[in-house]
């Protein structure tokens, strides 16, 4: 069994649908399983009539009807016959999702968004099922809530492996090609759940654990795994591999490869992970494995924009001890706040972190309360995987350097 993940950017036309009709063909899809992602930027779109279900009511019908004519043009484009049965079958579930956010009583935005969000992979999967089906891919369309089943911790829901697995085992006919959703599952009362960041990802996974797959493929807009992102450095160049615990680590540290809770389950059994081009499916992309470490071994580059540095140190110049960094990062808990690189001394301590909840000045008025705070806003955090004295000297080229930490396979350097 293999297993196949395309994401959003894979079918956001018409053209994108055809592409990847392109890929099966062109590698074949015989017991194979098919995770797909929402059409485009149709979860931001998702999350736009949410937020007008909550706070402006009157926009409501328009962020839909916006949804709508996006998907209706993409049917357009593919079926020539507007009576083809994909129009009624995109329609009941758009008329599901209304009648939904007309009967519901529920104010928590978590529940709402769950049950709300995921129809835009429903119609996805819809429209891609049928467009096979139209030329000659015969598959079998499945709703991933009936196989993944979760608790109830909405918006990055845990996954119920025992039930899942004896879903999956009962209920999948592995002998024909299968067009699923990512992102999605349900709990026990059947009400719909998201897994999280890197939902798809990790839809593969779960299904590539149960199914013991052979492989996992992740489809994408670059020949696989970059040493860098070419929207900020250029000459950037592909990874033929990496093990499993590497792609974890460059995650940990911001790259955008594989969030580690896809490989988890994937390196619980040794199946390995293929990232390629669905421009290019015939190129090798990169494996992600047991095995090398990292091939080739160059340096990666990953940089973390619009990042906080806070420096702090005693009013009257006592040691920062154990008492003290167990307070700084009871504070940092409490206000959410994400911690990317620690340095302290004797009598100074910093961090560089993420204000991803907004609640950076309450931390600050917190800390001055006891420490003396230096605090620089909008600060670049790189790190370098496999450095050498070439890629730190091109890399604080220009730049102002606010703190600067070495370990044996890592620099990371906090700019102005």
């Amino acid at each position: 069994m293999k297993i196949f993940k395309f994401g959003g950017a894979s079918v956001k036309d018409a053209e994108g649908v055809r592409n990847v009709a392109s890929v099966l063909k062109t590698v074949g899809y015989n017991n194979t399983l098919v995770v797909v992602s929402a059409m485009g930027k149709t979860t931001n779109a998702m999350e736009l009539v949410i937020k007008n279900y909550f706070e402006n009511k009157a926009e409501l019908q328009s962020a839909l009807q916006d949804v709508k004519k996006f998907h209706n043009q993409i049917l357009l484009d593919l079926f020539e016959n507007e009576r083809h049965p994909v129009f009624q079958a995109v329609k009941s579930l758009f008329t599901e999702l209304e009648n939904f956010l007309k009967v519901n009583k529920s104010p928590d935005y978590n529940f709402v968004y769950d049950q709300t969000i995921g129809f835009g992979e429903l119609i996805s999967t819809t429209v891609i099922s049928y467009y096979l089906n139209e030329i000659g891919l015969n598959n079998n369309w499945l709703d991933v809530r009936m196989f993944i089943k979760t608790d109830s911790y909405y918006r990055r829901a845990n996954v119920d492996w025992d039930i899942s697995q004896e879903q999956i085992a009962r209920n999948l006919n592995t002998n024909i090609l299968n067009i699923t959703q990512g992102f999605l599952g349900s709990d026990t009362n059947n009400f719909t759940t998201t897994l999280g960041r890197e939902g798809s990802d990790y839809t593969a996974a779960i299904f590539a654990y149960c199914l013991n797959a052979t492989s996992v493929t992740i489809w994408k807009d670059v020949p696989g795994v970059l040493n860098a992102d070419p929207r900020y450095f250029e000459n950037a160049q592909l990874l033929n591999q990496i093990s499993y615990r590497e792609a974890i680590e460059l995650a940990f540290y911001g790259a955008s490869v594989i969030h580690p809770k896809t490989l988890q389950p994937l390196q619980r059994k040794e199946i390995p992970l293929y990232v390629k081009s669905f421009l290019n499916p015939q190129e090798d992309g990169t494996s992600v494995s047991k095995g090398k470490t990292i091939e080739p071994e160059i340096p990666c580059f990953i940089v973390k924009k619009n990042q906080v540095l806070i420096s702090l140190s005693s009013l009257d110049f006592s040691y920062i001890v154990e008492e003290n960094i167990s307070e700084i990062f009871s504070l940092l808990h409490l206000y959410k706040m994400k911690v990317d690189v620690i340095q302290n001394s004797a009598i100074s301590f910093s961090v560089c972190l993420e204000n991803t909840y907004n609640t950076l000045e309450k931390l600050l008025q917190h800390l001055k309360a006891k420490f003396k705070v230096t605090a620089h806003k909008n600060v670049n955090l790189y790190t370098i995987r496999y450095f050498n004295e070439d890629a730190i000297r091109n890399l604080e080229k220009d730049k102002t350097v606010l703190l600067k930490q070495l370990t044996q396979k890592t620099v990371q350097i906090v700019t102005t």
